[in-house]
């Protein structure tokens, strides 16, 4: 099946790869451990992943408490799992709790921790407590408090992932039943949509989400193009996430390797085909943000069982996923009336549990022990494979809800759980962490000159009113227009001689209440649509050209063209000369 070079010696080329000779035969070993290293690294970028899909979807004052939160997530989890969490999770003192030991002791195989690979084994463990942690995140964004959520973050790390963790993974009663959960959909995905779930009910939605009649609102987030980047960083560490789950390129796990490439990159491209395709007949357009959550839905779906299914059943899991994650994100937004900014339940919760029970029924390859009964009801199976992949899903949702609902009361009733009003408000970024935005690159700066060594330009604060300097009247005409008539705008002005001009970008609707949208299939009634404001003050420039110029560059004869409003101005100060009224207008040489 495989072409090898055969010119090559063969202890030169183990050599090379850090393999050992015997009998004729290389013994695999190290590339085993680069292939699961690799994977580790992977499936920490996630992190930056889940931080741009979060950030994008909700508002840019609450950027920095989003980065900061997928941050110590990471780095919370990766401690506490070394204090105890891996030893609860592996070790194996009975079928439901894996054992006390504090700081790895005992786990290490007598101290032989270079040579038997241990610490490999736990770092990539390690990458999926964060993940499942910081899928919360995102659900319960935009109205924690950052302190609170440090204390969930801990706990899940710390009992609540490592306890399910060991009934399928670490040699628990599920594992003993034959529970199949290959990459973590249900163990990594489902623990962290339920919490979410939990965590985002308990919170409570943010100011604005629902009307007086319990009638969601969209609140759209500030950057689509962070989202589909995140989008796009998570599906490439997929790859690592279900791929490296082989945790080894040996033999038939190489092979294997690359079947679970192809299974889940297909059932991601069909996951986001049919949430396209059914967002535009549902909403008359293709939702961006929901055919993004579609991609994620499709490659949490398929991560149960993309060592097991073919390439046709891992098309119809994602193209299945790809509907029920619109269901399942209007279902908890409409129904239920929960307020999920990123969609992390119905990515997560749902389709991590969707895609567990979709093994049970599309597993075309017989589990390890070679156990007939153990394919998929469709590839002749009988019904105890599926049986217990639902036993396993119940449970796990039990155990996670439960524990969840009583660590977010406990927080809620005494160090509190949610921000106060006014900082919700006026967001999180600066009353949690002291910063004005971050994006202070598009603000204005405050620049403090000395010894005027430095020019800079200084805005001038016009007070509006209606009266003259001497004879010569000083006019501010404000022109409000859509964004692409700008450029035709500008050479307007300029033609009958404006030099001086302020542009602010704006949001806002005329009479036409602007477009009726849909975001993430909530219709917004008032959409405020992008405008340009530009202010122009004239004296010199007869405010007639000035109004019939603008008309001439915005005018298409639709709704929208824009509005001209005309007011009268006290006095002008041209801050460097001190020169007042007419003469602060003129670009006068010196």
């Amino acid at each position: 099946m495989y072409t090898f070079l055969t010119d090559v010696n063969v202890n030169e080329l183990a050599h090379a790869l850090n393999y050992s000779v015997s009998d004729g035969g290389i013994s695999i070993g190290s590339i085993d451990i680069l292939w699961t290293l690799i994977g580790a690294a992977l499936v920490f970028f996630m992190q930056a992943g889940f931080a741009m899909v979060e950030t994008g979807f909700t508002r840019a004052k609450n950027a920095g408490n989003i980065i900061m939160k997928n941050l110590m997530d990471f780095c919370v989890g990766t401690v506490v799992f070394w204090i105890i969490g891996y030893g609860i999770m592996f070790g194996d003192s009975s079928s439901v709790f894996g054992g006390f030991h504090f700081f790895l002791d005992g786990m290490l195989d007598g101290g032989d921790i270079v040579g038997n690979g241990a610490f490999t084994t736990i770092i990539f463990q390690t990458v999926f407590c964060a993940t499942a942690a910081t899928i919360v995140s995102g659900a319960m964004a935009e109205r924690t408090k950052f302190s609170s959520y440090l204390i969930y973050s801990l706990i899940i790390s710390l009992v609540i992932y490592p306890i399910s963790g060991h009934w399928s993974w670490g040699g628990g009663w599920l594992s003993d039943l034959g529970f199949h959960d290959f990459a973590g959909s249900a163990n990594v995905h489902m623990v962290g949509g339920v919490a979410a779930l939990v965590g985002a009910k308990i919170l409570g939605p943010r100011i604005g989400k629902y009307d007086k009649d319990g009638k969601p609102k969209a609140i759209p987030g500030h950057s689509l193009t962070l989202g589909a980047l995140g989008v796009f960083i998570l599906w490439f560490c997929w790859f690592g996430f279900n791929g490296a789950s082989t945790v080894s390129m040996s033999g038939e796990s190489a092979n294997l390797a690359g079947s679970v490439f192809m299974t889940t990159n297909l059932a991601a491209a069909a996951a986001t085909v049919v949430t396209m395709v059914f967002t535009w007949a549902k909403y008359g357009k293709p939702d961006v943000s929901m055919t993004l959550n579609g991609s994620l839905a499709g490659l949490v779906a398929i991560t149960a069982g993309c060592d097991v299914v073919t390439p046709a059943g891992a098309a119809i899991i994602g193209m299945i996923a790809g509907v029920s994650v619109v269901i399942g994100i209007e279902f908890v937004d409409k129904v239920l009336k929960i307020d999920d900014p990123v969609g992390a339940v119905g990515v997560h919760c749902i389709n991590g549990a969707l895609g567990t029970l979709l093994t049970g029924l599309f597993a075309a390859v017989p589990m390890a022990d070679g156990n007939a009964d153990f394919t998929g009801l469709f590839y002749g199976g009988s019904f105890e494979f599926f049986g217990v992949q639902l036993l396993g899903v119940v449970c796990i949702i039990a155990w996670v809800a439960v524990t969840m609902i009583i660590v977010f009361k406990i927080i809620k009733n005494t160090v509190g759980l949610r921000v106060s009003p006014h900082e919700e408000v006026v967001g999180l970024d600066i009353e949690e962490h002291g910063i004005e935005s971050s994006y202070a690159d598009f603000m204005p700066t405050h620049t403090v000159i000395e010894n005027n060594t430095e020019e800079v330009e200084v805005p001038v604060q016009v007070i509006q009113g209606g009266s003259r300097d001497g004879e010569r009247k000083i006019t501010n005409v404000e022109i409000i227009c859509k964004e692409e008539r700008f450029e035709k705008l500008k050479e307007r002005l300029n033609a009958v001689g404006v030099t001086g001009i302020t542009v602010t970008r704006v949001s806002g609707c005329g009479v036409q209440k602007g477009n009726t949208k849909f975001y993430r299939g909530i219709p917004m009634d008032i959409t405020l649509l992008p405008k340009i404001k530009v202010e122009v003050v004239v004296s010199a420039v007869p405010v007639g050209k000035v109004i019939e110029a603008a008309k001439k560059a915005l005018y298409t004869g639709n709704i929208g063209d824009g509005k001209i409003f005309v007011y009268g101005v006290e006095n002008a100060v041209k801050v460097r000369t001190g020169q007042e009224g007419f003469d602060a207008l003129q670009g006068i040489e010196e």
